[in-house]
C-alpha cells in the first residue's frame, strides 16, 4: 500500500490500537503523544481534533495523507468533529466506529460522522476480524493518487 492514511479522533477513541491491527493483525496500547508515522499511516494526538486551537495542525499533516480517517467511539454521546468538518480536508475522509466489541451505539456514531460530512462509515469490532479486514481492503482497493 503506498497511500498515506491519516487518523484523526479524540483521545482513546483507538487510533492507534486501529493502525497496529491493520499493520500487524494485534495490538499494544501506546499514547500518542505527537503526530507518529507508522508504516503508511498517520496517527494524530486526539488533543489535535480536541481543541479547535489545534485544527491548523491537523489540515497542514493532511496534505501528506492521501485519505483521512475520523474515529469516534461508539459510547461517545456528542461528536467532537463539527458538522461538515470532512470539507475542510482536500482528500477523501472515510468514518470509522471504533469499540463495538465493548458495546456501544453504532448507529448514533454513524449519524455523527455523517454529519461531519463523511461519506463511508465502517465499524470495528476486534472479537470479528472480518471488520478490521473490510476497512483494509476497501484501503488498499482506493485508487489514490
Amino acid at each position: 500500500m503506498d497511500k498515506k492514511i491519516m487518523l484523526v479522533g479524540k483521545t482513546r477513541t483507538g487510533k492507534t490500537t486501529l493502525i497496529q491491527h491493520l499493520l500487524y493483525g494485534e495490538a499494544q496500547y501506546k499514547k500518542t503523544q505527537a503526530i507518529e508515522f507508522l508504516g503508511n499511516f498517520i496517527d494524530t494526538p486526539g488533543e489535535y481534533i480536541e481543541l479547535p486551537t489545534m485544527y491548523h495542525a491537523l489540515l497542514i499533516t493532511s496534505y501528506e495523507a492521501s485519505i483521512i480517517l475520523f474515529l469516534i467511539d461508539s459510547h461517545e454521546k456528542s461528536s467532537v468533529f463539527p458538522p461538515n468538518f470532512a470539507q475542510a480536508f482536500n482528500r477523501e475522509v472515510i468514518g470509522v466506529v471504533t469499540k463495538l466489541d465493548q458495546g456501544g451505539d453504532y448507529e448514533k456514531a454513524k449519524t455523527q460522522l455523517i454529519k461531519a460530512g463523511v461519506k463511508e462509515v465502517f465499524p470495528i469490532n476486534y472479537e470479528d476480524p472480518s471488520t478490521v479486514q473490510a476497512l483494509k481492503d476497501y484501503l488498499m482497493g482506493k485508487d489514490i493518487e
